[in-house]
């Protein structure tokens, strides 16, 4: 690890490391990618974007970064402005469009997750194309991985993930998560020490989620022990490997 890594505080250093660690070990970036930066202002992924920057220099081979905002018209939370100086400034140019997510909403239907990430994943997915970006990068870490595989286990009764690497069959693009090997409160605690805590934006449909829940019986069976999480993680990977990388 270069003396860069060395010199920041102890959790900015975990996140370098462990990003890195997936980086690495995945494949998740090759030289000349260009990568878009799903940039939706809360910790996760302004975390990522920092993380992303700061380990460029140590690589090995070169790759271009990008950020995307994708403003929606159920939530203003998110300070652009502010945002898009951050990211800029670690080297990152940033943009911002408008998807009317509940104004897409068909008749009768109310506003879920599930229809607000497919409704931005599509846009995300347009503008990389329209901007010869090959690579997507979302914040998702560890314990959203985990939660994601026992929430479609128990509520849908099927056996899937979050890929930490996704090819795209219909488009030119790949997903990747960067992030999955770093528990939430190692991304809270790199975050308060970039202060970007107090600047972060939060979704107002996901306070009382299902997703809580499921982390809440998480935290119960895994104690939470980040050991046991990554143990779960590894036997994802390794018992069946297609969950992780399609």
């Amino acid at each position: 690890m270069s003396d860069r890594f060395l010199r920041r505080a102890d959790a900015s250093a975990v996140i370098l490391k462990l990003t890195t660690k997936a980086v690495m070990q995945r494949r998740l970036i090759e030289e000349g990618d260009r990568i878009l930066i799903a940039a939706s202002g809360g910790k996760d992924s302004t975390v990522l974007a920092w993380a992303l920057s700061a380990i460029r220099p140590a690589l090995k081979f070169d790759y271009g970064l990008g950020a995307l905002h994708v403003s929606t018209d159920f939530c203003a939370c998110c300070k652009k402005s502010e945002l898009g100086r951050r990211l800029e400034g670690w080297g990152i140019p940033f943009n911002d469009i408008f998807v009317p997510v509940i104004g897409r909403l068909k008749e009768g239907k109310k506003m879920n997750c599930y229809w607000c990430s497919t409704q931005r994943r599509t846009a995300l997915l347009e503008y990389a194309v329209e901007n010869s970006y090959n690579k997507i990068a979302l914040g998702h870490h560890l314990d959203d991985i985990i939660e994601t595989f026992f929430m479609n286990l128990c509520e849908k009764g099927t056996m899937s993930a979050m890929p930490i690497l996704l090819k795209y069959r219909k488009y030119p693009v790949s997903l990747i998560r960067p992030l999955a090997f770093i528990e939430e409160r190692q991304v809270i605690a790199c975050a308060a020490e970039l202060d970007i805590l107090s600047k972060a934006c939060t979704c107002p449909y996901g306070i009382n989620s299902n997703r809580r829940d499921m982390r809440r019986r998480i935290a119960d069976f895994t104690g939470s022990s980040g050991a046991v999480k990554r143990r779960v993680l590894g036997a994802l990977a390794s018992g069946a490997r297609d969950l992780l990388e399609e």
